[in-house]
This record gives C-alpha cells, structure tokens and sequence, in this order.
C-alpha cells in the first residue's frame, strides 16, 4: 500500500463527516417524495424531468445497441406500441412513454427513466397472445413509473459522493476520476438485475395496469410459468437476455395468482389478433435463426456465413439486417466493392432511424479501397448513431494521414478503451501523435552530478522502445547560463539510460541543472 492511501482513523472521522454532510445537502435539495405507484415515501434526488432527460438522451443509442429498430413489418411496431400505450395510459404516473421493437433475437425488453420502452423481436415470437404482451410492457411501464431506474442512479450517485469524498481526503486524482466513472456506470441500467422487490412490485401493478386496460390479467400468469419454464431448461438466449435483468421465480408466480384475487381474469386475450400480427415474423423465424448462425461464423468461415445468409434472403428480402451480415461476410473474404453492394441494399431498406453497422461496414469497405472520403463520411455517421471503437480507429487513422493531429488523436483516445487487439493498436497510435507534442508524459529525465559532470538519467515509462529522443539540459554554474542538448538513437520499453550533458563544474554546490525530454518518438516497425 502506498503511503498516500494509509489513512489514519481521524482522517477517516473526516471523510464519514464530509459524506454526511453532502448526502444531507442532497436530501434538503432533493428531498423525500411519494412514489407514484406504491405511495411509500422515498429519497428522490433524481426529478421528474431529469428521468426524462435521461431517457431520451440514450433511447436511440440503445436500440442501435440493440441492433436497431425491426423494419421489416411496419405494422407489427405500430402494433405493439399501441398495447404499450394502451396500459401507459392507465398508469399512475404520466410519462412521455415510448414503445419500439427491436430487430434482436435474443428475447428480451427493457425501460428506461422516463418511460423509454423497447421489446426484442426475439421475444415476441416465444408469446401466445397480446394479453401476454400487454402484461410484459405493463411490467416495464411499472418499472419507469415507480422509478426503480431512477432509484438505481441514485444508488449510482450515493456511490460517487463516497468515492469522492475518499479519493478528496487521500488527494488522489486517481481514485477521484474513477468515482467521475461510476456515475457514467450508474447509467448503465440495462445490464442490471431489479431487486425482488422492484419486481414483485412490477408484476403486482402491471396486472392492476392490464385490468385497467381491459387484459385478460391470467396472461401475467401464464407469461411467469413460461418464463419459469425457460429458466429450468437454460432456453438458449433466455439467459442473456429477460431472464438476466428480470429473474423469474416461482414466488413471482405464486404471487401474481393471488394478484387475481384482486385484477381477476376475463378481459381481452387477444390470441387471434396477436397470431396474424406476428405471423409474418414467425414464418421467417428459421430465416432470422439462420442469420444468427451466420453472425456466428463470420470470423471463423466467411463463405459458409455467406450461403448460411443467402438463404435467409431468398426468405425475407426485406430485412435490411440480412443484407448487412451479407456485407460483413463478403467483405471478411475481401471482396469489398460486392460487401458496399450488400450494405447500399441493407440501408436502403431501413426505413427507421437508420443503424451504425450498415455504416460501418460501408465506410470499412471503402477505406480499404482507398475511398477516404466516402469511409470518412460513413464512418462519422456511424459513430454519431452509436459511439464505438472501430470508427473512431479509423476514423483516427484518417485524420492522422491528413494532417489533424488533435483530432486523430480524439479518436484514438476513444478506441483505446476497446478491449483486445483494437484497443491496443489505438494506444500505441495515440502515443505515436501524443509523444511528440508532449514528450514529458512519457519520459522522464533526472540530472545527476557525477564526476565533475552534468549527466542525466533518462527513463521510458511507455510499454513501446522509442528511438531518437534529444534531451535539453540547462544548468547555472555561478551564474553563467549553459545550455546543452545530447540524442539518444534509442530507449527500450520501460528502460532507463544514462547519458552525459557536457556540462563540467568544479564546485557542486555552485551549480544549478535541470533537464527535459524536448523530442522523442515511438519506434514502429
């Protein structure tokens, strides 16, 4: 442990106290509300039109996330969103709520702050009825009416005020930037699971939403079975998905039975309608299942994803995700000009808000063609729809090859947190531009006074070799100033090398000397 985190007890007394103080500061801004769904009193730091700030800030980067809004079948969107709008509107919290579908296989759906609502296509096609599909939205319009994300961000800032507050009293910056990160993770409602009670408290009031709208509330039942049911079988893509944020238990079941007791069952089950609203999209379930194999096999054998995708197209030719996942397999075997063919089809076909990996794809396949300004307008559209690493890195390679230095190296910066192989060319991109601006972040150099000499001790702290660095040393040997600069042909990796100034003196304490790596550069092959 290093000595600036060996934090004594009264320091400790400190940081308690400051926490306190913040967090009662909260609560006098914020303070306690009743939550509009269960009229238990609450904390609420986190407003009304906050939430729908947050919603509506990353509804759309989410679905792109989510590969997208479906396309295929107009009409079926239009349909779910009007059962979704039809419990929101007997919810007990009006909120600007929204209902998409979402061109993803794995079963799945998922609210946002803000009443921001979305349902896989995956999850679609494993329901009987719309009473069942009503009680899954109704379950999610509960989860953003009873603020139970807003809660988790709360949870989120909680956090952050501690965090901050230790890294404050040790005064490391460090440890203050990764509180600032857990405030952006408190963000990430998505991938986490409700508490039991949030989703007992989902399912008891989506059935009070769904007898209010005139549900068949059996439909919450038999949803749970199934969901049970998958679990207990490890149903391939249920885990990932529904069965990860919102588990099922047989307690959950237990408990919407006795919810009949007071929403009993007799409304509206909508077994007919739902069939000839999905039945476009369960006829093509063995095309969509195809295509997942396909996505699976781009890396490892591109020519067997190629026909595994050709024959999904000959079944629906008008789902643009088709003809992107054509693209990514024509252009893993190279062939780039037949893969941008793939991608103009894929995007011509999507008719919603347009989805980042047709455009990525696309601008790819033109750069390796040497199309720059086409990639480069493809790949910024790209990367507005959804920020991701792949863009930025090329987008970064672009920019540096034309000169702007600052701005490639903004997207280096943002494809270096990519894991793997892409994250680790993007560092070393970005310290090849950054190096040379600011050589001092990467090298360090210690005078020392040996044998009447100025020397200095020249340390890398990169993971690269360099070569060609140049070293100034300015020293006042009894008030005269001397100046001097020494080059060095090369540093190893995390190396450290002495090297002579040429500044001699007679009398050490006479003399004054400081130096600085003023040039240096990453050795590439």
């Amino acid at each position: 442990m290093t000595p600036k985190m060996n934090i004594n007890m009264t320091m400790r007394i400190s940081i308690v106290r400051r926490i306190a103080v913040i967090l009662f500061a909260a609560v006098l801004l914020g303070g306690c509300a009743t939550n509009p769904v269960t009229g238990k009193r609450e904390l609420s730091l986190v407003t009304t039109e906050m939430e729908v700030k947050i919603g509506s800030k990353n509804y759309l980067m989410l679905q792109q996330a989510g590969d997208g809004q479906y396309s295929a079948d107009a009409a079926l969107g239009e349909y779910v969103a009007s059962v979704g709008n039809r419990v929101a509107a007997v919810s007990d919290r009006k909120l600007p709520y929204q209902f998409v579908v979402l061109n993803n296989s794995i079963p799945n759906a998922w609210a946002l702050p803000g009443g921001k609502i979305a349902i896989n296509r995956g999850l679609l096609v494993e329901m009987e009825n719309e009473a069942e599909l009503a009680a899954v939205l109704a379950h999610e319009v509960v989860h953003a009416a009873a603020r139970h994300g807003a809660q988790s961000i709360q949870r989120g800032w909680i956090n952050e005020v501690i965090q901050l507050g230790i890294a404050h009293a040790a005064k490391d910056s460090q440890y203050a930037t990764e509180a600032v990160g857990s405030a952006q993770v408190a963000l990430g409602l998505l991938g986490r699971k409700y508490s039991r009670d949030d989703e007992l408290t989902a399912d008891f009031h989506g059935i009070k939403y769904m007898h209010a709208a005139g549900y068949d509330t059996a439909g919450a039942v038999s949803l749970q079975e199934k969901f049970v049911a998958f679990s207990k079988g490890r149903k391939r893509g249920w885990l990932e998905g529904l069965l990860a944020t919102h588990p099922p238990s047989a307690e959950r079941v237990v408990a919407n039975r006795k919810a009949l007791a007071t929403y009993p069952s007799g409304g509206t089950l909508g077994r007919e309608q739902y069939q000839k609203k999905i039945a476009h999209l369960r006829k093509n379930k063995a095309a969509y299942d195809n295509a997942d194999r396909a996505r699976e096999m781009l890396d490892s054998n591109p020519k067997a994803a190629l026909s595994l995708i050709e024959s999904a197209i000959k079944k629906e030719p008008r789902e643009q995700l088709f003809h992107g996942i054509k693209g990514q397999a024509l252009a893993a075997q190279g062939r780039n000009r037949d893969a941008i063919r793939a991608y103009n089809r894929a995007i011509a076909l999507d008719t919603k808000s347009g989805y980042y990996a047709h455009l990525l794809g696309r601008g790819t396949a033109y750069k390796q063609l040497g199309q720059v300004a086409r990639a480069q307008t493809d790949l910024e559209r790209s990367n507005k729809l959804l920020p991701n690493s792949l863009a930025s890195f090329y987008l970064g390679e672009i920019l540096a090859d034309k000169g702007k230095r600052g701005e490639a190296k903004k997207y280096f910066q943002s494809a270096a947190k990519a894991r793997g192989e892409l994250g680790d060319d993007a560092r070393k991109r970005f310290t090849v531009l950054d190096i040379a601006d600011n050589p001092g972040r990467y090298v360090s150099a210690k005078v020392l006074f040996e044998d009447g000499e100025v020397a200095v001790e020249v340390a890398n702290k990169t993971e690269y070799d360099l070569r060609d660095l140049m070293v100034g040393v300015t020293a006042d040997n009894n008030g005269e100033t001397i100046r001097s600069q020494k080059g060095m042909p090369a540093l190893p990796a995390r190396a450290k090398q002495k090297i002579k100034s040429g500044i001699r003196y007679r009398d050490q304490a006479a003399i004054e000397a400081n130096a600085s790596v003023i040039y240096a550069v990453v050795k590439t092959k």
